[in-house]
């Protein structure tokens, strides 16, 4: 029987808002094999055995990804029998980029993707899919590892858009954005390390829009590979804009020029 717990988000004990923990071995394996989607997988330091290395092998063929953590963090994730593993359900099921760019052109659309490079905090995360839904982005790219979990938080940030907008999560970004070029789609980096502005490249034509996170901004491997590099003019003190508000003023520079 699969082991699953409400988790509640909301500090103030209201009931909500809940994230689905799965935990024990044979549970999170049952879970896999039923079709859930695992948002995260915490697996014990030094965990072995004949069961653990099935779950280990069925994270592999599933392409999910799985942190090892110490013991004391799984304690605190739950008080209960957890065998020392925990994994939490997404809300969501992700997509393959691969799989949406031939459907957009299939459509006679012009496609429009956005990737995020590092951006863990969820409501920030959350803030993004809601002004990429509005803005007719095609599906939002992220890490397998490093970025922000799809969990109630992000939800309710994105106004339900995380529900209407394609996600889908990769273990190489770049991989997916040679992919994506190699589609016809150009890249553009949205960055500082440039002196070129945002309005200068046309997006107008296929386009994935890469955007970083605050504290390191985008990483060396896709600003080398990106066609445009692309700033966001700033005249204040203040020497960046919350990565949010910079996907709303790039995407709609996007906007502003096909529907023009």
């Amino acid at each position: 029987m699969l082991k699953i717990q409400a988790m509640n988000t909301n500090p103030s004990g209201a009931k909500r808002e809940v994230n689905q923990m799965v935990f024990g071995i044979r549970a999170v394996i049952e879970a896999i094999k039923s079709g859930k989607e695992l948002e995260s997988v915490f697996v014990q330091r030094g965990l072995a055995g004949a069961i653990f290395q099935e779950l280990k092998n069925l994270l592999k063929e599933q392409d999910m990804v799985y942190q090892m953590v110490p013991v004391e963090k799984l304690n605190r994730i739950t008080p209960k029998n957890h065998q020392g593993v925990v994994a939490f359900i997404s809300p969501i099921t992700y997509d393959k980029v691969e799989n949406i760019i031939p459907l957009v052109f299939e459509r006679g659309e012009v496609p429009l993707i956005l990737i995020l490079d590092g951006v863990t905090d969820v409501r920030n995360f959350g803030a993004i899919a809601r002004t990429a839904e509005c803005s007719g982005v095609h599906a939002i790219v992220v890490p397998a590892k490093g970025s922000a979990q799809i969990n109630p938080d992000a939800i309710k940030t994105s106004a339900g858009a995380l529900y209407k907008i394609p996600v889908c999560r990769h273990e190489s970004l770049q991989k997916v954005a040679k992919f994506l070029q190699e589609s016809g789609l150009q890249l553009v980096a949205c960055t500082e390390k440039t002196n070129d502005n945002l309005y200068k490249p046309d997006y107008t034509v296929p386009t994935a829009i890469i955007l970083g996170s605050e504290e390191s901004g985008i990483s060396n491997e896709l600003i080398r590979i990106s066609d445009h590099l692309a700033k966001i003019p700033m005249f204040g003190e203040i020497e960046s804009l919350n990565v949010s508000v910079s996907a709303g003023v790039i995407l709609y520079e996007a906007v502003r020029q096909r529907i023009a």
